[in-house]
């Protein structure tokens, strides 16, 4: 096997899903912290504790103690390299939280052990499964008391559809929690509540084996075998080619608090997470270990250093091997670029990289150049799919306070545009013409606000609007010239699509029932 496929095999590139307070920033600080990419793996809570975690850099985000901006991590483990896509889980996230997911090859859904799933959780296991890339779950906190695993289980069925497979069963749970059994490895390792670092492990021949009588209260280990069983005649098989697919989740259980049963989560998952995939284009397929580097921008992200009013691109290589100094052509310009120093992330640590592979993420100086969705190619000329925009659900008319910041106002706006923090819309056919901000999540007006007014130097006044829906819309000519004449509540989007704004399902059902030749899309494309 040539180098460049040994290098590209060796790439893991997941995102972490959940619903906010599952624990998501504390598992992805413990496996920083196996990878030696951080030397302390502590917990984050609030503003009120001096440390912050490892991928939240916004001044925002430390001072509320949450994520929302996506961060991209990276550490080697055991030959691996691994690339975490360090998603929101706050419950007002962004669309950038949707958009991440298309640069992941698998996905790590994280579930509280005593709220089972949530609906954070299902809006995004909905984009996982709409791109069908492999999930894996992590049921946490199960050192606290939570919800029968079996009931767990069945939920994730019946809320996700997806069947689901034990990899390791909890023996115990809060106060009597003994540890894990790992079904494919036989052994136990047994949790100690005082010094959960301190981790013993027992291989054994099976639930079944006599030893385990000396090591665990009678009542529990009863209990124990007897769900073993239950699992093995009722069970879901193991079936490796499922889990590729997305059609069946391992499932792990552990306490990313106490750094237990994460290892064995990490060392599963490195066996049975996919190596980068291929990507499609409008020339097909591009094989991730085809020797001509490609790549596409999945996010944009102005100000991470505000010293220096920086913009960076993040580039998914999707084939062959990046080197520092690289041509490369811009297809929607149609242009050459000089690649001349991308960096590589901790958050917000960057360091400069000489070269990187299909799989890993580069961060790109942007002066201007880029937009999500972008293709770079270092021969030929091809396009990755077109980037989805997501409906966003919150709506509000935006203007400046002071008209003497107009042009900064202007400028900021439409970089966090571009970023795709929020969408931007101009009302049709409508005088005085009013811009409109749509978010996916709440928070990202105050995000909104918060950036224009220390990074643009501009205020902003925010009118909250009734609606909740938006849809694109297309189809019979005549019919879609009718609509923009009599329907109210239309605006355009920066591609100069239309786009109508409902208040409600009901609203949009009429209006679809109403026009029956005309397509109400949830998602639009961005144009390359």
């Amino acid at each position: 096997m040539s180098k460049l496929s040994n290098e590209i095999l060796s790439r893991k590139t997941f995102a972490i899903i959940s619903h906010p307070d599952a624990g998501k920033t504390t598992l992805t600080e413990k496996l920083l912290y196996f990878g030696g990419a951080i030397r302390e793996a502590g917990t984050v809570k609030g503003r009120k504790n001096s440390r912050h975690a490892t991928s939240d850099w916004m001044e925002i985000e430390k001072q509320r103690g949450i994520s929302v901006t996506s961060s991209v991590m990276e550490f080697l483990y055991e030959g691996h390299q691994v690339n975490i896509l360090d998603t929101p889980g706050h419950e007002d996230f962004s669309e950038d939280t949707y958009r991440t997911l298309t640069a992941a090859d698998s996905a790590t859904m994280l579930i509280d052990s005593a709220k089972g799933v949530e609906a954070q959780t299902k809006k995004l296991f909905k984009v996982c499964k709409m791109r069908g890339i492999p999930i894996f779950t992590f049921i946490n906190k199960l050192d606290r008391h939570g919800r029968d695993p079996f009931d767990l289980m069945e939920e994730i069925e019946e809320l996700l559809g997806i069947r689901s497979y034990p990899m390791n069963w909890p023996i115990g749970m809060g106060q009597d929690f003994q540890g894990i059994y790992d079904r494919h490895n036989k052994k136990i390792e047994f949790f100690n509540p005082e010094d959960p670092s301190q981790v013993e492990v027992k291989e054994v021949s099976g639930p079944e084996d006599p030893v385990l009588a000396d090591l665990i209260d009678s009542q529990l280990l009863e209990q124990f075998r007897e769900e073993m069983e239950l699992l093995d005649v009722a069970g879901d098989p193991f079936e490796q080619e499922k889990i590729k697919t997305g059609e069946l989740t391992p499932v792990f259980f552990g306490s990313a608090i106490s750094n237990f049963g994460v290892q064995n989560f990490l060392e599963h998952f490195l066996t049975m997470a996919p190596a980068p995939v291929g990507r499609h284009s409008d020339k097909g397929l591009v094989d991730p270990v085809n020797k001509h580097f490609s790549g596409f921008i999945f996010k944009i992200q102005a100000n991470m250093n505000p010293n220096h009013r920086d913009r960076i691109a993040f580039l998914r290589i999707t084939s062959g091997k990046y080197e520092r100094g690289m041509t490369v052509n811009h297809v929607r310009l149609n242009k050459s670029l000089r690649l001349a120093q991308p960096t590589q992330f901790l958050a917000q640590d960057r360091s400069i990289v000489e070269e990187a592979y299909a799989g890993d993420i580069i961060g790109l100086f942007d002066p201007g150049t880029f937009r999500i969705g972008d293709t770079l190619v270092e021969k030929d000329s091809f396009s990755f799919e077109e980037m989805p925009h997501f409906s966003p659900e919150h709506f509000a008319a935006i203007s400046v306070k002071d008209a003497m910041k107009h042009k900064s106002f202007e400028k900021g706006i439409h970089q966090l545009t571009e970023e795709g923090a929020v969408q931007l819309f101009q009302t049709y056919n409508k005088i005085p013409e009013q811009q409109i901000v749509g978010v996916v999540g709440v928070l990202q007006f105050e995000v909104l606000e918060y950036r224009l007014k220390n990074e643009y130097k501009s205020e902003i006044r925010l009118d909250r609007l009734p609606f909740s829906i938006a849809r694109w819309v297309d189809g019979d000519e005549k019919e879609l010239e009718v609509f923009k004449k009599k329907q109210r509540n239309l605006a355009l989007d920066r591609d100069q699509r239309i786009v109508a704004l409902f208040e409600n399902e009901f609203q949009m059902n009429t209006t679809r029932d109403k026009y029956p030749n005309l397509v109400f899309s949830e998602n639009s494309y961005m144009k390359q």
